[in-house]
């Protein structure tokens, strides 16, 4: 196998992982690569028989003509138990921020939560979703029907809360800086 096919299986298996669950068609991954589709279409069937293994806890799959790197069917039950354990690890400071954020505006769109930040929620809301910390609580008006994200009961029960009003309270006429300096102070104490 050539130097380059090696380069290309990285490249595609980075690219998949980072694009998570949106995936990524044959064409995108042509232009981003630069090489004809048959060679993208062997990348991912090497890919794919790479992943066939059982000391590889990931597969490739194509749903709606754009492939996904996804964990294996066979190991749900270890991401259930993950998943279901939310104080078993820690929180990152993007997801400690991105929660924040969600809990002081709360309902609150992944475009809301990211102008706040400034930058890309996706990865974090996931976490926190996984975790319980967050749920959908509805969807925005308007085109695309965004969806609407709160807290939950175990976000009150993690941070040791009976209600959201416990959260510290915000001075009126604040600027967006303010509101995450003050939230990253209260959820820094939970670290």
């Amino acid at each position: 196998m050539s130097e380059k096919i090696i380069e290309w299986k990285a490249i595609v298996e980075g690219l998949l992982y980072a694009v998570g669950d949106e995936g990524l068609s044959v064409k995108q991954l042509t232009k981003v690569l630069e090489v004809d589709e048959a060679i993208v279409l062997q990348i991912i069937d090497d890919l794919k028989s790479e992943y066939e293994s059982k000391e590889r806890g990931i597969q490739i799959v194509e749903v709606a003509r754009a492939y996904q790197l996804v964990t294996k069917k066979e190991h749900a039950i270890y991401l259930k138990r993950l998943a279901q354990n939310p104080t078993n690890s820690s929180l990152s400071q993007v997801a400690l921020e991105t929660l924040a954020i969600i809990a002081y505006k709360q309902p609150i769109t992944r475009i809301e939560t990211e102008e706040v930040r400034g930058v890309k929620c996706e990865r974090p809301i996931q976490t926190l979703v996984a975790k319980g910390l967050i749920k959908e609580v509805g969807r925005a008006e308007g085109a695309g029907r965004a969806i609407l994200y709160g807290t939950t009961k175990e976000f009150l029960e993690y941070f040791g809360l009976k209600t959201i009003e416990e959260l510290p309270p915000l001075p009126e006429n604040i600027s967006e800086e303010f509101v995450q300096e003050e939230a990253d102070l209260f959820f820094e104490s939970f670290k």
